[in-house]
């Protein structure tokens, strides 16, 4: 018994030392460090110039600005936020507002940019969205909450990208929001992502970005040493070492491939039809024959016709 207490007293005298070279390493990171780390993917496709089928105040676009121009004035002056916008008629960058803190002016000149235009490559956009928060949590040590709010109104014209990127962006524990814009029917990502709210109409729509960025706030990461020891005391040896697993175990920050092209397989060139070859020796050896009899006849009757008139 002594000895199992010993041990046990070690296994948590390890996880204190994990958590304080933890804590250390949080507080010699960088400056610029945030906590929330927020990438919003606009659709800017040609259906969200539309009206609401059931409010014709206001286009679907119209309506997605006033709730991210609402909503991401009010989020904390910490929080790092990203606009990556598809398919707008007038974006020469993707990045509408690249990754970082919060400039409330430029955010909203940002968020007012957009025109509606082209098709849905949603999948593309995820994975480019959720690439760069695998590069920033990579810089801040792994600390915060890192998520993808994605703002749409249609399936994806590249849903097969959609299917591969994902389960490997859920994996690497980024958080997926979507908003199913005045959608008939849920989208194609309502079951699989973190969550998934519907907006059919522009109060709904700023209901429902309000929710989902409110989620953002404190990681709960911060643990001072009293605290900690309260927290572990009554571990067993089992669970202790499990949280040091955990704590030693970061998320892949491995950014996401692009999804290898299917291969097309290549046509089969028409085969004329074979003929076997007993066959054609017989009908060439008949042809032969049909010609020498047909030469002989020529021969005789060019002899006789020679001899009569002699």
């Amino acid at each position: 018994m002594k000895c199992i207490m010993v041990g046990g007293s070690g296994t948590r005298l390890i996880l204190l030392l994990s958590l304080f070279i933890f804590g250390l390493q949080i507080c010699s990171a960088e400056d610029d460090i945030h906590k929330d780390n927020i990438v919003v993917i606009l659709d800017a496709s040609g259906s969200m110039q539309e009206k609401f089928s059931g409010d014709q105040t206001k286009s679907k676009m119209e309506a997605a600005k006033a709730a991210l121009l609402e909503v991401l004035s009010k989020v904390p002056e910490d929080t790092h936020i990203g606009l990556l916008v598809f398919s707008g008629a007038n974006i020469q960058s993707e990045w509408v507002y690249p990754l970082g803190p919060k400039d409330t002016q430029r955010l909203t000149a940002a968020i007012q940019l957009p025109q509606p235009s082209g098709n849905t490559p949603l999948g593309r956009y995820i994975r480019i969205g959720a690439n760069r928060l695998l590069e920033q949590r990579e810089k801040q040590y792994n600390y915060g909450n890192y998520r993808l709010l994605v703002v749409t109104d249609g399936e994806a014209s590249d849903a097969e990208k959609v299917k591969h990127y994902t389960p490997e962006i859920l994996n690497r524990q980024i958080r997926v929001d979507v908003i199913g814009v005045d959608m008939t029917t849920d989208h194609m990502l309502a079951k699989v992502v973190d969550s998934y709210r519907k907006a059919d109409n522009p109060g709904e729509l700023i209901a429902a970005v309000s929710q989902i960025l409110a989620e953002t706030g404190d990681t709960g990461t911060d643990v001072t040493g009293e605290d900690a020891f309260e927290y572990i005391a009554p571990l067993s040896d089992e669970i202790a070492a499990d949280l040091i697993q955990r704590l030693t175990t970061p998320p892949s920050n491995t950014s996401i491939a692009i999804k290898p092209a299917e291969p097309r397989p290549s046509p089969t060139p028409a085969t004329p039809p074979q003929t076997p070859t007993s066959q054609r020796q017989d009908t060439e050896s008949r042809g032969t024959l049909w010609f020498v009899v047909v030469l002989a006849i020529i021969a005789v009757t060019g002899f006789l016709v020679f001899r009569n008139r002699k």
